[in-house]
């Protein structure tokens, strides 16, 4: 494909007063980096600073609390104290020095406050459920609602003496103060704060003229606003395109339109792989008709081709990117040169960052270096080593690529006719073929580094001592695991990993899946989608899991979304049930009592009520994975260094497969 100049992308744009060398942003996303008293820690600095240098025009912050008693998590930037104006300052200046422009997202966050971090309730419109940590909030009265636009004031005031460019005040969502106000979902009020939608923006109204009489009327505020809130009860697209100039009029210069509710549809906010692309542009498009500020779009744009597109249709004037700058800082500077080829791709996994929410630190599966900059910085070999790896799924191809990339001799050994290892098997479920982009961009750099790559090659011993390489890094990776089970070697018995990588005929019928992870979820939907069986028609899929629910190792909005299509395909599935023995036809299950102790570890233990299952044509196994390494122990002694990764090390996700590749690769 023939890549013409991103003329829409790199031209400048004016936001009131502030204009961008570009119309790229990077959205305010959760880091967890910051100092626990609200100042910008080195490495939230070192991350933000990475963006700013790798090209986009503006740097949106993450959620920025305007109190101390409330914030968002534990360990958010703060515009509660003037302490933390100074560490910002600096941020400001670093961030200038590119000649990129920043501002905070603030916000209240009301009803999603970390209450037990300060033992107080979380505050909101109305006594409603705080839904991150399933409590009732505390209605607030009159006066307070006064102090908090006071708050808002000062925040914005200590925004602009940090150097920062603007501020966007969050009201997207349904969530935090500003967005649970402006949604009739949430504010129940009969007083002048709710009821009617000009009620319900009585606070957002106040809080604008408040940030303008502190910050002064020049200071540009952008609004996050959902343009529709797609749920029933909810503010859609017609409302907003009412409130919006309303807003514009009060001191609104830019709109950051996205769409959807948290948490009935927090997949609108964190969409995963089999989402649509640019999934809010008809939102911000329509904003558009009814505004002459400039509007914002994001979600799920991943290429530069896609946001040209978006902008010569002129459905919005910004775009905005998260996870696709957290996979590459560089994004907007490699589409400016076009090489294109070149751009780490977001394949919208989301496990290093919407998992990342669970372990308090947002990483990225495709850029382990997110968090990590400077720690993680490409610096030159001391010395070049012939270095051997030894499989080339993600793991092993990703080390190829950072050890030649540091001046290293590098040879890549595959078995197979392709490299890819799991990423290919896990790209063939519905929704799911984006992954292949991972394994298309790291081929095409193992390839520009200069790796020779050996396809249907398969290391032995001897192999190695005829390549006589310094170190081997064996990632051979993982196979399908298979529990000693009576009946396990029926002919009736699959495995997932055989049927999804089509070396087995493709069942049809009844079929019993075992085992209710994200592999046997996606095998069952695989199966039972009509576009899969055209020709042998019916497939009947019957799911069992030992555990109390299914899909627990996905992440959380991936797993909403495939359960929904699960239930429209009529899959069945049974939780609480051991597999003892496995039938011709079916299988002997038992039922299993699930303990989590206090540590988090979970006990399954058996039960006493026996179930027989039958009629089952064809019986999957998706019972995990276990390690392949025949090789490490033999080159002991043979090879100087010898290192295991990935899944031959253990069965994991390719999250950590990749970060262990990428540490390694970093220290020989």
């Amino acid at each position: 494909m023939i890549n013409k100049p991103f003329t829409k992308l790199f031209s400048p744009v004016k936001i009131g007063t502030m204009e961008l060398k570009n119309r790229i942003a990077l959205a305010p996303m959760d880091t967890n980096y910051a100092n626990h008293d609200g100042t910008v820690s080195e490495q939230y600095f070192d991350y933000i600073e990475a963006r700013a240098r790798g090209g986009a025009g503006l740097l949106i912050l993450e959620v920025t609390s305007i109190d101390g008693k409330y914030p968002y998590v534990p360990n958010t930037v703060g515009m509660w104290d003037d302490n933390q104006i100074a560490p910002m300052r600096r941020l400001t200046d670093a961030v200038h020095a590119h000649g990129s422009r920043l501002i905070p997202q603030i916000a209240h966050p009301g009803p999603e406050s970390v209450c037990f971090l300060y033992n107080v309730q979380p505050v909101g419109p109305s006594p409603v459920m705080c839904f991150t940590y399933k409590t009732t909030c505390r209605e607030l009265s009159v006066e307070e609602i006064a102090q908090i636009v006071e708050q808002f004031g000062d925040a914005a005031r200590r925004a602009r003496e940090s150097g920062c460019d603007g501020i966007e005040l969050h009201s997207a969502h349904c969530y935090m103060l500003l967005g649970s106000f402006i949604s009739a979902l949430r504010n129940k009020r009969s007083d002048a704060y709710g009821g009617s939608i000009e009620s319900r923006l009585r606070l957002h109204l106040e809080v604008l003229k408040n940030i303008q009489a502190k910050a002064g009327r020049d200071f540009p505020i952008v609004m996050r606003l959902s343009g529709d809130e797609l749920t029933p009860g909810g503010r859609d697209i017609e409302e907003t395109k009412y409130i919006a100039p309303i807003l514009v009029e009060a001191g609104v210069h830019a709109f950051h339109i996205s769409s959807g509710t948290f948490p009935q549809m927090s997949w609108r906010i964190l969409p995963p792989h089999g989402t649509p692309m640019g999934l809010n542009v008809p939102y911000a498009a329509a904003v558009k008709q009814v505004v002459k500020v400039p509007v914002f779009t994001v979600g799920r744009i991943t290429d530069p081709r896609l946001a040209e597109s978006i902008l010569e249709r002129n459905q919005a004037d910004v775009i905005v990117l998260g996870r696709a700058l957290l996979a590459d800082p560089e994004w907007p500077n490699k589409a400016a040169k076009g090489q294109l080829d070149d751009i780490t791709p977001c394949i919208g996994c989301g496990l290093g960052c919407i998992a990342g929410r669970e372990s308090r630190m947002m990483t990225c599966l495709m850029n382990p270096s997110v968090g990590r900059e400077k720690e993680m910085a490409l610096a030159p070999a001391v010395k070049s080593k012939k270095v051997m790896v030894i499989g080339g799924g993600p793991g092993g191809l990703h080390a190829a690529m950072v050890t030649a990339n540091r001046g290293h001799k590098v040879t890549l050994y595959e078995k197979r006719d392709r490299v890819g290892g799991q990423f290919n098997l896990a790209a063939i479920p519905p929704g799911k073929q984006e992954l292949t982009k991972a394994t298309q961009f790291l081929a095409h750099q193992v390839a520009k580094a200069g790796v020779k790559v050996h396809l249907n090659s398969e290391a032995t011993p001897a192999t190695v001592e005829r390549e006589k390489p310094d170190v081997a890094m064996v990632a051979t990776g993982g196979e399908a695991l298979i529990l000693n089970i009576p009946g396990v070697k029926g002919k009736n018995v699959v495995t997932a990993h055989d049927v999804l990588a089509g070396k087995v005929r493709r069942p049809y019928g009844d079929v019993l899946i075992i085992g209710g992870g994200m592999v046997g979820l996606e095998t069952a939907e695989s199966l039972a989608h009509p576009g899969h069986n055209p020709i042998v028609g019916r497939t009947s899929v019957t799911v069992i899991e030992m555990l109390g629910n299914v899909g627990m190792d996905m992440v959380p909005e991936g797993r909403t979304l495939l359960m929904e299509r699960l239930h429209e395909a009529q899959v069945k599935i049974l939780t609480n049930r051991k597999v003892r023995e496995i039938l011709d036809d079916g299988a002997v299950m038992v039922n299993t009592i699930v303990e989590t102790k206090p540590d988090r570890t979970v006990v399954c233990k058996e039960g006493d009520k026996e179930e027989v299952i039958r009629g089952m044509r064809t019986i999957v196994l998706a019972m995990g994975a276990k390690s392949v390494d025949v090789l490490s122990a033999e080159l002991k002694g043979k090879v100087p260094e010898v290192y295991v990764i990935g899944d031959a090390k253990k069965p994991r996700k390719a999250l950590e497969a990749i970060a262990e590749a990428a540490e390694l690769a970093r220290k020989i």
